[in-house]
């Protein structure tokens, strides 16, 4: 699992969907609570804590960044239920 530079592991799930992915992602604070988005639905500010996966980037909300210890697969699940609900194949 790599590590940012505050030394927040990321799941290998995490990871893998991020490098395979054609998008950089953001990891942002929603009313559900932390949320691994696109940067096209959050983009990403210069306080993010960034780190590089693959050709992608994950932005990580300085905010966020104070509560968290671990990126999880389950901060991606609202984006890809909401690509199922939308048809979108390539989540």
């Amino acid at each position: 699992m790599p590590e940012t530079a505050r030394k927040i592991k990321i799941e290998d799930q995490v990871e893998d969907f991020i490098r395979n992915s054609s998008n950089s992602y953001r990891l942002c604070t929603t009313c559900g609570g932390p949320a691994i988005v696109p940067v096209g639905m959050s983009m990403p500010k210069e306080s993010d804590i960034t780190t590089k996966i693959g050709e992608n980037t994950l932005h990580i909300s300085r905010v966020q960044a104070r509560y968290i210890r671990q990126v999880e697969m389950g901060m991606l699940r609202g984006y890809l239920n909401y690509c199922k609900r939308k048809g979108i194949e390539e989540c």
